[in-house]
């Protein structure tokens, strides 16, 4: 793929272009980041809240994803906004940011991830200019539209606040992390992201989403949850972290080998 083709993303997923997949890694290891890259994945999110990422690890992944023909997005941590300027300086096409609780919060997300008039994003892309091929001033006319903000909805103050937060100019989605959602919606008596209550929550927050002309994003836990987000109507949706996956693939080896070497 492209340089064009991976900045083209933020396109794709703005006009609800088909059901997108992305990958989910926390580890800090650019090359794991190359090879989830190879597969299927419409993208590769770095986990930087709950991850073991850091600046320049997280940059070097950047590269290995769009080495490996993906746009990498970076969620960041809780109000960490000028780190989120730093990964589009490196190269991201996009930022997570979570608890966004109110159009405040969301006007903050904007002010550090869109350019004037926008927001306030400083100059100083210089890994985003060489990962684009743009010249600097084009790169400064098309980097609002080339990248996307994207909200944490994950509390009952960012449900029922989801209208004003849609409605900041430059954020360009939502992503519903049903776990913490469930723990809030629960007063903490529960994690429970695929409960009957989360599902409701979920579907509504689509249809605002869909009201406000933005996208919707959502963590699913495996492969399952992801294809029935999927049938809601999200734009991307996560079909289980990295150390899940690679648990699960190790457990399918040795439950195979253990199985053919016995003869059962």
């Amino acid at each position: 793929m492209s340089a064009a083709e991976i900045d083209g993303f933020a396109e794709r997923i703005r006009k609800h272009q088909g059901g997108m997949i992305s990958a989910w890694v926390g580890i800090p290891d650019a090359m794991l980041v190359n090879h989830l890259a190879q597969e299927a994945f419409d993208a590769v999110v770095l986990d930087m809240q709950h991850g073991m990422w850091d600046m320049q690890s997280a940059a070097n992944a950047v590269a290995q994803a769009r080495l490996a023909g993906k746009p990498a997005i970076a969620r960041i941590p809780v109000g960490d906004f000028a780190s989120a300027s730093r990964l589009l300086d490196a190269g991201a096409s996009g930022i997570i940011a979570p608890m966004i609780n109110s159009a405040e919060d969301a006007r903050a997300l904007v002010r550090t991830t869109k350019y004037p008039p926008l927001g306030e994003r400083s100059w100083g892309p210089s890994l985003a200019l060489n990962h684009s091929g743009l010249s600097a001033d084009a790169y400064l006319k098309t980097a609002n539209d080339l990248t996307v903000a994207i909200a944490m909805v994950e509390t009952r103050a960012a449900l029922d606040a989801i209208d004003g937060i849609l409605g900041v100019t430059g954020i360009d989605g939502i992503f519903v992390g049903p776990a913490d959602l469930s723990i809030a919606l629960s007063n903490g008596d529960q994690v429970a992201p695929n409960a009957a209550e989360i599902d409701s929550a979920m579907q509504h927050a689509v249809a605002r989403c869909r009201a406000h002309g933005k996208f919707a994003c959502a963590y699913a836990g495996d492969g399952e949850r992801a294809g029935e987000l999927l049938k809601f109507g999200f734009d991307l949706v996560i079909a289980g972290a990295e150390t899940i996956q690679l648990r699960a693939g190790a457990r399918r080896a040795i439950n195979a080998a253990r199985r053919i070497a016995s003869g059962s």
